[in-house]
């Protein structure tokens, strides 16, 4: 399996910003801070060790004299700012059985050996922080004491703490500016989700980047056409629905006054499927009108418009699923649904499911069905599948369109499978 990075970066739009702006600032910091240590401390270190070794070995020349002088030694502590003292090796292990050895003493232990010849032990006194220089010189042995400081950078934590403030002082920075700007990317993505299933957002206002600005600007833009679009869509369909009407009022009126024959009988069915066509035609051009999103018991509006069909409708699942749409709306897609069963077939029931993100709402028919290949045309206006459906069955093709529609307006969707009861099974889905 070929590796990819995505797969193991985060899948957000935050994480991958915040991802992408921490990796960074830590990974120059700690570059920035290696460098520091790894070159410029550690040479500073190495030169305070040179200075001290050139102070060691003037003393050591000094001790090699064999000659103490109080003025000469007074001059050597004052000049060189250090106290030394040449005993004997009894008088100087007396002296330092209180110290304790000195653990990051290798470059001055390699400077002072180096320059004096002769190994040098480093102790530290934790009373005063003071260093102890201890080595051989001749039968004595001398011992030196000097600060700490002056061998070694002791305030070198600070820079730490200082890498540690700014890189806080970045991420949080960092922080504050991908929250204003993922906040404007979710307030777009809510208002086009809200648009996508009727709603308005009023609320919405463009904010962020340019480009989110612009994305914003754009999608609501995209909304007033598609709002646009739908209102003169209804409106012409009720207008032609409408209009039609008063011909075919006419032409049956002209039908009734015939004598009654076989095709007169036939133009007469003609006219009632004609008018029951307008009738759904004007059914749904009044429901998309207003129809507002409200909260809703999904499961009281199925038993509802099963109850419409008759007793024999059976309905299994919850008794209450909350949900948020258009009520009309939504009982008009579950009536052309269980219409639709019952047209083919002769058992048909209902099953309610309540999932952690959407409510489904199962259709089962004991009917002929729909080849899987052939189930996407079902969903074309005005398709009939004579395969699975007989042309002597009324309808207008519209059903299973308009189910997909409002399911698709409130976020969900229609899909069509096989039926445990052998036919079709019809699933539409609506989020929470």
């Amino acid at each position: 399996m070929m590796f990819r990075l995505r797969d193991i970066t985060p899948r957000g739009l935050y994480a991958r910003s915040m991802l992408m702006v921490i990796t960074p600032v830590v990974l120059i910091l700690s570059l920035m801070t290696w460098y520091y240590y790894d070159s410029h401390i550690a040479e500073v270190n190495r030169k305070l060790a040179q200075s001290i070794a050139r102070d060691a070995s003037l003393i050591q020349a000094y001790c090699d004299r064999r000659e103490d002088s109080p003025s000469v030694h007074r001059t050597i502590d004052e000049r060189l700012d250090l106290t030394f003292t040449c005993k004997s090796p009894e008088q100087a292990l007396a002296s330092s059985s209180y110290l304790d050895r000195f653990a990051y003493s290798s470059t001055l232990d390699n400077e002072l050996e180096t320059r004096l010849g002769v190994p040098v032990e480093t102790a530290l006194n934790p009373r005063d922080s003071m260093l102890h220089l201890r080595f051989a010189s001749g039968p004595r042995t001398v011992e030196i004491i000097v600060e700490r400081k002056r061998v070694f950078v002791a305030n070198a934590h600070i820079f730490i703490v200082w890498v540690i403030l700014f890189s806080l002082f970045m991420i949080a920075l960092a922080i504050a500016f991908l929250n204003q700007q993922v906040r404007s990317i979710l307030r777009l993505s809510k208002a086009a989700r809200a648009f996508g299933r009727g709603r308005d957002a009023p609320d919405f206002r463009p904010s962020g980047a340019n480009e989110v600005r612009e994305a914003a600007r754009a999608v609501i833009d995209m909304k007033n056409r598609l709002t646009a679009f739908t209102e003169q869509r209804t409106a012409m369909l009720a207008g032609v629905s409408h209009d039609l009407r008063t011909p075919l009022t006419r032409l049956k009126l002209a039908l009734a006054m015939m004598e009654e024959t076989d095709d007169i009988r036939a133009a007469r069915s003609d006219l009632d499927d004609m008018s029951m066509m307008l009738d759904e035609y004007l059914t749904f051009a009044r429901g998309e009108e207003g129809d507002e999103a409200s909260d809703l018991d999904l499961s009281e509006l199925v038993r509802e418009a099963a109850a419409g069909f008759g007793p024999h409708i059976i309905v299994n699942g919850p008794d209450e699923i909350a949900v948020n749409g258009r009520p009309l709306a939504i009982k008009r897609a579950v009536s052309n649904l269980i219409s639709n069963a019952m047209k083919f077939a002769t058992d048909v029931q209902i099953t309610l499911v309540d999932g952690p993100h959407a409510a489904d709402i199962h259709v089962d028919d004991n009917g002929p069905g729909i080849p899987p290949e052939r189930r996407e045309d079902a969903f074309r206006p005005f398709m009939r599948l004579d395969e699975a459906r007989t042309q002597n069955t009324p309808g207008t093709g519209l059903g299973l369109t308009l189910a997909r529609d409002t399911a698709r307006a409130h976020g969900g969707d229609l899909r069509l499978s096989d039926s445990p009861l052998g036919g079709l099974r019809a699933s539409l889905r609506l989020p929470h």
